[in-house]
C-alpha cells in the first residue's frame, strides 16, 4: 500500500478522495465505497498499490479493442475493489471483495514482466481501474517509455481529477455503458446516482485524443431499452463521432442476477441496426462467437475487411494506410495487424 495522491483535507483528519465522482469523504479508519482507498492518520492510502489480484495475457480483442493495435498481447491486471456495485458483475469475486488480497507487483516489475512476455501493451481491466489511478498511473508512464502502450477497460466513471492522471499515460480506453447508461437502471442496479460524469469523461479523453471504443451491456427484460440505445448512440455521434467502434455485448446471468435469461440474439440485433441506422460506421455485437457482426465490414462499399471469430482474427483485407482492398475506402483502425497474433496462444495465465 502506499498514500495517494488523489485526495484533499477537509477538517480534523478527515479527507476527501477525488478519484471517482463518489467524492468518499473518510475520518479515520474509515475506507471508500470502492474498499480499497482508505484514511490512515489523515492521510488516503491506496491499499491496492503494487497488489493486483488478477494477472493475464489477453488478445486485446477480450476488451473488447476492435479498432486499436488490432492482433496485440496485452498484460492485463486488475485489483479488488470497485466503485460500482453492479448486480450482474461477472467478475464480482475480486470487484466485489472487500479483503485486500493479491500478488507484490510493483510498477517496475510489472513492465518488467510484460516485457518478458513479449506484451504489446498493459491492459488495466477486470476491475475498474480508476480506484488504483495512482497505481496505473505510475506502471503507464514507465510501460511508455520501455514502447509498450496502455489501455483502460473502464465504466468511465472518474474524477476531472483522476482524467488528468490519465493523459499522463492512456492509450485507448474501452467504456461500458450496461444498460444503455440510463440513469434508473444505473441507480438500481449499479448505485450509481447518475451517469453524467460519464459523458464528461469521454469529452475530455476525445479531446485530448485518446482513443475511444463504446460497450454497451444489453440486459433482457431490464436494461434493453431500444429508445434509451438510440439516445446513447446519437450522443456517441453528435459527441464522439461516427467513426467510433460501438459494441453490444450478450448478458449471461451471474452473481444477484441469475433468474434473467441472456439476451436474445434479436434483441442484440436490434440494438445494431438502430446504430448503423443512426449512422455509427462500426458496430459490433459481442459474446456472440461466431456472428457475423463480430466482424469489420467497409462503409463504402460493405465488404468484410476484418473477419473476427471470437477473440481470433480470422480474416485481414486491409492493404497499406488501413485502406480497404476492395475500393481503398480508410478504415479508422489504430495501428496494423500484429504479425505476432498468428503464433500467440489467445490468453493464458502467468506464473509470477
Amino acid at each position: 500500500m502506499q498514500e495517494a495522491t488523489l485526495y484533499k483535507k477537509i477538517e480534523g483528519n478527515r479527507i476527501q478522495c477525488l478519484a471517482c465522482p463518489r467524492y468518499c469523504k473518510l475520518s479515520e479508519g474509515q475506507v471508500g465505497f470502492c474498499g480499497v482507498r482508505k484514511n490512515i492518520r489523515g492521510k488516503l492510502v491506496l491499499l491496492v498499490y503494487g497488489k493486483p489480484i488478477a494477472v493475464h495475457m489477453d488478445p486485446i480483442e477480450k476488451k473488447p479493442f476492435s479498432h486499436f493495435m488490432p492482433g496485440s498481447q496485452v498484460l492485463s491486471i486488475g485489483t479488488v475493489g470497485c466503485d460500482w456495485a453492479c448486480q450482474y458483475c461477472q467478475n464480482y469475486d475480486i470487484s466485489q471483495r472487500r479483503a485486500v488480497d493479491g500478488v507484490d507487483l510493483m510498477p517496475e516489475r510489472l513492465v518488467k514482466l510484460a516485457l518478458e512476455y513479449d506484451a504489446d501493451g498493459i491492459a488495466y481491466t477486470y476491475n475498474e481501474p480508476t480506484i488504483f489511478i495512482e497505481y496505473a498511473r505510475d506502471s503507464g508512464v514507465l510501460a511508455r517509455k520501455k514502447g509498450l502502450f496502455n489501455v483502460f477497460v473502464s465504466n468511465g466513471y472518474a474524477s476531472p481529477e483522476s482524467v488528468k492522471l490519465m493523459l499522463d499515460f492512456l492509450d485507448a480506453i474501452t467504456v461500458d455503458f450496461k444498460g444503455n447508461g440510463e440513469k434508473r437502471f444505473l441507480q438500481k442496479y449499479a448505485m450509481v446516482v447518475d451517469p453524467e460524469p460519464i459523458f464528461q469523461t469521454l469529452l475530455v479523453l476525445k479531446e485530448n485524443n485518446i482513443h475511444i471504443e463504446i460497450t454497451d451491456l444489453i440486459i433482457p427484460k431490464v436494461g434493453d431499452d431500444i429508445e434509451a440505445a438510440k439516445r446513447l448512440c446519437r450522443w456517441i455521434l453528435d459527441n464522439l463521432g461516427e467513426d467510433t467502434p460501438i459494441h453490444f455485448l450478450r448478458f449471461h446471468p451471474d452473481y444477484k442476477m441469475l433468474n434473467l435469461p441472456s439476451t436474445p440474439l434479436a434483441t442484440l440485433e436490434a440494438h445494431y441496426k438502430v446504430a448503423k441506422d443512426l449512422g455509427l460506421k462500426y458496430v459490433y455485437l459481442g459474446n456472440v462467437p461466431g456472428h457475423p457482426y463480430e466482424s469489420t465490414y467497409c462503409p463504402s462499399c460493405g465488404r468484410r475487411v476484418v473477419g473476427r471469430y471470437g477473440f481470433d482474427i480470422t480474416e485481414w483485407n486491409l492493404v497499406e494506410d488501413n485502406k480497404c482492398k476492395f475500393c481503398g475506402y480508410k478504415i479508422s483502425i489504430v495501428g496494423g495487424l500484429n504479425k505476432k497474433a498468428l503464433h500467440y496462444t489467445r490468453f493464458y495465465s502467468l506464473e509470477i
